[in-house]
């Protein structure tokens, strides 16, 4: 299943949505790859990615203990085969909405804890490894929103807005180490979510999407293909839009 001339890859929130469709190409270039999600693994989502050859785990990225326990599995199997990790996308996350008067405590910390505490410490867990191996990737997805904000989103807006301060943060730590951090921030992309907004309100985004359509998750993924090349080693603590022209 692992070859030595091959990417490994870790996708956080690999099963849905930006996540599943990162995965999908990932797959398509050949890349040895782990997911982390909260799905059971008995779920039938699982069954089929596993019979595609990639391996699962089942990681809750709001507790650093989970995360550290995830990571752990995947560097046995690495050490067994002598290969490294060359990439993290830290693509998990979640949302609580609420006008900021009627948000509770949980939501506030439950979307931070996944959103942002996950992403660092995620980050932490894949920079050891990269720091001696002197090369690797990280991309964390961000959003439009940590540009903008959104009505009944200032927990969303603000885990988003912390992802890219992070990402500008570690990218100076870690250049010197060959380790390249970005974020990409999505506007509005073709998933499940987007597909329950109402006609009128897809109308109404349309109106200011320059491009006239939402974003598909391949756009995305596409992307972090790009950006994890070898083609574009000069780019890093960069934030990268991908929204057709919403700004």
């Amino acid at each position: 299943m692992y070859y030595k001339n091959k990417f490994t890859s870790i996708v956080t929130g690999g099963l849905q949505g930006i996540g599943k469709g990162i995965v999908e190409k990932l797959k398509k270039r050949g890349d040895n790859l782990f997911i982390f999600d909260l799905v059971s693994i008995q779920d039938e989502r699982v069954q089929k990615i596993q019979d595609l050859g990639i391996k699962y785990f089942q990681v809750d990225v709001s507790c650093v203990d989970s995360i550290k326990e995830g990571f752990n599995k995947i560097y046995q199997i690495l050490e067994k085969k002598k290969l490294t990790l060359d990439l993290l996308i830290n693509n998990a996350g979640i949302t609580k909405d609420s006008l900021a008067i009627r948000m509770t405590e949980r939501d506030w910390d439950s979307v931070l804890q996944v959103n942002l505490k996950g992403t660092f410490f995620c980050c932490q867990q894949a920079i050891k490894k990269m720091m001696r191996q002197k090369k690797g990737y990280i991309i964390n997805i961000s959003s439009i929103i940590a540009h903008t904000g959104n009505i009944g989103q200032a927990n969303y807006s603000a885990s988003k807005a912390g992802v890219i301060a992070l990402t500008k943060s570690l990218a100076k730590e870690y250049g010197s180490r060959n380790i390249l951090i970005n974020a990409i921030a999505p506007g509005f992309i073709e998933t499940d979510m987007t597909k329950k907004l109402s006609e009128n309100i897809k109308k109404e985004i349309l109106k200011r999407i320059s491009l006239q359509r939402f974003g598909t998750v391949e756009d995305v993924a596409n992307l972090i293909c790009f950006l994890s090349s070898g083609n574009a080693d000069y780019i890093t603590g960069s934030i990268i839009d991908i929204n057709g022209g919403l700004f």
